[in-house]
């Protein structure tokens, strides 16, 4: 069973801590485990510190918009700057191109072809999930956040997670979803080497 963990990190959808992804980092790091960051622009330039410890730790980045707007509601012209201005900003402040991986903000768009097919233009291959243990929504504590990623990757051959570097419930449930993983026998591996995309 491989498990890529993947982290959509971008602003937060609601109020938290703001030390989220240090613990994340730091979680990573101890377990000497690989993961994926989907790193919008507009982030990266307003928390480059953080960014460039990303890119440094060596872990794979993608590129998750600059504006974070749904994909599916831009026109062409609109699409390819934003998709662009985040690919310069996380270059610049990163050093990391982050092509070929894309993810769409919300997933809106990740099932039209004709967002796929302007991604590709650009690229880019869009990457979907198959786990989504909701850590964005107000309610999810830690132990919910656990639940949803240990009870999600059961019965797959290769999952794809889809978590959020802001929510402090991720933070806390790192540790326990690596020990999990673990006792699972899972094999975390970073996007590159799953077989598909995932796409839920």
């Amino acid at each position: 069973m491989r498990v890529a963990l993947t982290f959509d990190t971008e602003y937060p959808d609601r109020p938290c801590s703001g030390r989220a992804l240090e613990l994340i980092l730091s979680t990573l790091s101890a377990a000497r485990v690989p993961a994926t960051f989907f790193v919008q622009g507009r982030w990266a330039r307003s928390s480059p510190e953080q960014a460039r410890r990303i890119a440094a730790a060596g872990y794979l980045i993608g590129n998750h918009s600059h504006h974070h707007a749904p994909m599916d509601a831009l026109t062409q012209a609109g699409f390819g700057a934003d998709v662009s201005e985040a690919e310069a900003m996380i270059q610049e402040v990163t050093g990391v191109d982050p092509r070929p991986w894309f993810r769409c903000p919300f997933g809106a768009g990740m099932g039209d072809p004709e967002v796929l097919r302007r991604l590709e233009e650009l690229g880019y291959v869009h990457v979907g999930w198959d786990v989504d243990p909701r850590d964005w929504h107000e309610e999810s504590d830690a132990e919910a956040v656990l639940r949803g990623v240990l009870e999600g990757i059961r019965a797959r051959d290769h999952s794809i997670v889809l978590l959020h570097s802001w929510p402090d419930a991720t933070g806390a449930a790192l540790p326990r979803i690596l020990d999990g993983l673990a006792e699972a026998g899972a094999e975390l591996v970073d996007i590159e080497k799953t077989d598909g995309l995932g796409g839920a």
